[in-house]
């Protein structure tokens, strides 16, 4: 739970671990914390377009089931990565979900099989 106080000076103040950050006239700028193309994190104004599991390097739509129901039973809530595009995914090593994002993940499959590889799927 946020809680936001108004001091004597006017400021509007917020804890930092939400990212939020001391501004004046009572309003406060939003920051995300995302993944970027080198793998290390950085703050941004604008929000991630998509999600990922830092253990599995797995990145996917931020409403995918599979995902959704991981986070939901805790599963690796501590992991959680976020990204501005698929190509900063990439950049930064992860796969996409075979779950929500079926065509990436089959494209991507086809681009990282080592040759000669028989194997179909």
């Amino acid at each position: 739970m946020i809680c936001a106080v108004l001091l004597t000076s006017g400021l509007l103040w917020r804890p930092r671990s939400p990212n939020f950050s001391v501004v004046s006239n009572r309003t406060a700028t939003r920051t995300y914390t995302l993944t970027g193309a080198d793998g290390q994190p950085f703050d941004s104004e604008i929000p991630g377009a998509l999600g990922g599991n830092r253990r599995g390097r797995i990145y996917g739509q931020l409403d995918c089931a599979a995902a959704l129901k991981t986070l939901r039973r805790g599963g690796y809530n501590s992991h959680r990565v976020f990204f501005l595009d698929e190509e900063t995914a990439l950049s930064a090593g992860y796969r996409p979900c075979g779950n929500c994002m079926p065509a990436e993940y089959q494209d991507w499959k086809q681009r990282c099989r080592p040759p000669g590889s028989d194997d179909p799927g």
